[in-house]
């Protein structure tokens, strides 16, 4: 069964891996990464990992059984217990609930491991299986969101105001 997994410097490989196998997937969707993504991944990615060490990031991949990432859900700009979600899943598993399942459980997470309140995510008016996963997992329309953030195409910021944890003994 598939794990959601905090990034970590050993994921490198997998994650390089399903960047490229998904690249014109991608792309047909969002924003292409770029070719310098791919030349500047080893660099881009300890980055990544340097930002998440001092909390304003956190990033997750979702591991298959066999070691392969089957899909990448970020928290980016946290912040004041509000963060962005962003998040991609491989072709092969695209349309089977994964995405929605995943951010579900990213949702718990952010809440429960991360003190967040609420989370943002903006996704193009023609992606509508983004929007579904969204709409699924909780999330409301709350506004327009610039095209400049969405690689030129109109479209919404949709949020999930995410339940409070409380700690045993609460009251």
């Amino acid at each position: 069964m598939p794990e959601l997994k905090q990034l970590h410097a050993d994921h490198a490989a997998a994650v390089l891996a399903f960047e490229l196998a998904n690249r014109a997937y991608f792309a047909a969707a969002v924003s292409d990464r770029g070719d310098a993504f791919f030349d500047e991944f080893a660099d881009r990615y300890g980055d990544a990992l340097a930002e998440q060490e001092a909390g304003v990031c956190a990033f997750y991949v979702l591991v298959a059984e066999d070691g392969s990432v089957l899909g990448r859900f970020n928290l980016y700009d946290v912040e004041d217990g509000t963060a962005r979600l962003g998040y991609r899943v491989a072709r092969h598993v695209a349309g089977r609930g994964v995405a929605t399942a995943t951010v579900r459980e990213l949702c718990r997470l952010a809440a429960a491991r991360h003190g967040l309140r609420t989370l943002r995510a903006a996704t193009s008016h023609e992606n509508a299986a983004s929007r579904a996963v969204l709409t699924h997992a909780g999330f409301v329309p709350v506004g327009p969101a610039d095209p400049a953030h969405l690689g030129g195409r109109p479209g919404t910021w949709y949020q999930h105001d995410l339940p409070l944890r409380r700690s045993p003994g609460d009251g």
